[in-house]
């Protein structure tokens, strides 16, 4: 029993435990939400700006929220905040089903849902390279929890429908803010003569990140904002296309969760092999991963050959995410990278909105075609890694 409680103890298990649910509400959402909005009478052009909104309400967020949690006595406490605040937003979802008001209450479902990955991630960095612990393995279990909701719980939608999806919903919010208790803190009590203290005196003047933001550095996350942006199309239309076309709905969670297990096995993994490629090309695998991907899936394929372009997740997201973090570690300096990775951020929700957007629209006129969009922002993307190498030629393993 002592080892039992021991290992309860452990930061790292109980933060593994929350990251366990992060993704759940999401995964959920990515298989049921587009298929309820359907048989609610919303057409694909409303539904993409259903899902856009909520990106643009973060872009907004995103800087001032992180803020705040820096300014929190731990980011323990902001996150049970947050977690709460997603468990009580839902509610309301029972009593609308038009389109102005699911507009406005997924506007807040989806916001403070989506606020709750960059804090905990942002804490979990601190702590494990404070603890000389990884990364990269608490990380995967949020992968492991969208597996869950998407390939798991998914499969609840071919017995019970789409009207179980709110409850279902309602139901992971609620686990995940109670397990936001169990959260251990992440800044511990630490002496005060540290590198990491002694950075910020040397601060930076605000022109700092100003100064890092050059075209070579921009091109890469730019490159992975773009490449992202087709992912989240997948969450939004990826269910509901493949459902208008004929597949059945028992393998719509699959599909997405088949999408998660390969991004899981990949960060379980990156140990392994991460060191050996540098970040630049992480990305630049990325975006070739997604020009094939999105491009066979215009095609509108059968089953069998959407399962094989899932799995193409692990690198079109999965390698593309650690590129983007280890470019940024790479080429900025503790004062501030934070606000690059913020910058990063910020670039990718940009991206997704204009494509939920303007994919909905896509979507009305060309059906399952409608991916060629990705097709072209895969092909920019790819452009604007090998500008960018040109440009600035990576050292070693750095760049």
């Amino acid at each position: 029993m002592p080892s039992l409680l021991s290992r309860l103890d452990s930061p790292e298990l109980r933060a593994s435990i929350y990251q366990f649910t992060v993704y759940i509400p999401g995964g959920v959402a990515s298989v049921f939400l587009g298929i309820w909005l359907s048989e609610h009478g919303i057409p694909a052009d409303q539904i993409g700006i259903i899902n856009a909104l909520p990106t643009f309400c973060l872009l907004l967020l995103n800087i001032l929220v992180g803020r705040i949690a820096d300014k929190a006595d731990d980011w323990r406490t902001a996150l049970i905040y947050i977690s709460l605040a997603s468990a009580l937003a839902p509610l309301p979802l029972y009593f609308v089903s038009e389109f102005w008001g699911i507009l406005l209450i997924w506007a807040l479902c989806a916001t403070t849902n989506g606020l709750v990955a960059p804090v905990i991630d942002a804490a979990t960095v601190r702590m494990t390279r404070r603890n000389g612990s990884d990364f990269g393995t608490i990380r995967a279990w949020a992968t492991v929890g969208y597996v869950f909701a998407a390939g798991g719980l998914g499969l609840l939608l071919n017995m019970l429908g789409s009207a179980a999806f709110v409850t279902l919903y309602v139901a992971t919010v609620f686990v995940r803010a109670g397990l936001a208790y169990l959260l251990p803190r992440f800044r511990a009590p630490a002496p005060k003569v540290t590198l990491a203290s002694v950075a910020p005196e040397k601060a930076i003047p605000a022109s700092r990140l100003r100064d890092s933001l050059q075209l070579w550095f921009v091109l890469p996350l730019l490159a992975f904002a773009l490449v992202n942006s087709s992912n989240a199309i997948i969450g939004s239309f990826g269910a509901l296309l493949w459902h208008e076309n004929g597949i059945s709905s028992y393998y719509l969670g699959p599909l997405l969760g088949i999408a998660a297990v390969g991004e899981a096995i990949l960060m379980f993994a990156w140990r392994r092999f991460g060191g050996r490629v540098t970040a630049r090309n992480m990305i630049l695998a990325a975006a070739i991963a997604g020009l094939v991907r999105f491009t066979i899936m215009a095609f509108n394929p059968p089953v069998e050959v959407l399962f094989f372009t899932q799995l193409l997740h692990a690198f079109s997201f999965g390698m593309g995410y650690f590129g983007v973090v280890h470019f940024i570690a790479n080429w900025t300096n503790e004062a501030n990278a934070a606000e690059a990775q913020g910058f990063a951020n910020m670039l990718n929700m940009g991206a997704a909105m204009a494509a939920l957007i303007g994919f909905g629209f896509l979507v009305e006129l060309f059906g399952s075609h409608a991916f060629f969009y990705s097709t072209v922002t895969s092909l920019l993307a790819i452009g604007c890694v090998l500008l960018s190498l040109k440009l600035r030629p990576p050292k070693a393993l750095v760049g």
